[in-house]
């Protein structure tokens, strides 16, 4: 049902600046209209600065206007850079909590093995 959006993710995949852990991630988001935003994985020197796939793909997504409840799913694609990825790459505490933001717990993450409802992997989401 994904292949598309996890070909995306792989594509994006290969563009990741991961000259640190060497640990390629591409994500592509898609959006309730169809339309899908990419990111990959931007390391930097001073650790903390570093963006993740996913939060890169829904900082492009805000930045065109989307907001809360505009998402359907985002497929995640990660692995060691030279290789191809073919384990699952779930993604961090900080991006599901990112997507807590702005989805809801039927939100689809969608990973080579399967696709996981969001509610699953952050059960006791923060919110205000």
């Amino acid at each position: 049902m994904y292949e598309e959006l996890l070909q995306n993710a792989a594509e994006v995949r290969r563009n990741a600046c991961c000259l640190y852990s060497h640990f390629a991630v591409g994500a592509a988001l898609l959006c309730n209209d169809g339309t899908v935003y990419t990111g990959c994985n931007v390391e930097n020197a001073a650790y903390p600065l570093c963006l993740c796939a996913e939060r890169n793909a829904f900082g492009s997504a805000v930045a065109d206007g989307k907001k809360k409840g505009d998402f359907k799913a985002i497929a995640i694609v990660g692995g060691n850079e030279n290789e191809t990825a073919a384990s699952p790459c779930f993604p961090c505490g900080a991006c599901r909590q990112v997507m807590a933001q702005f989805c809801g717990e039927d939100f689809e993450v969608v990973l080579t093995d399967g696709t996981y409802p969001l509610g699953e992997l952050l059960p006791y989401s923060f919110s205000l």
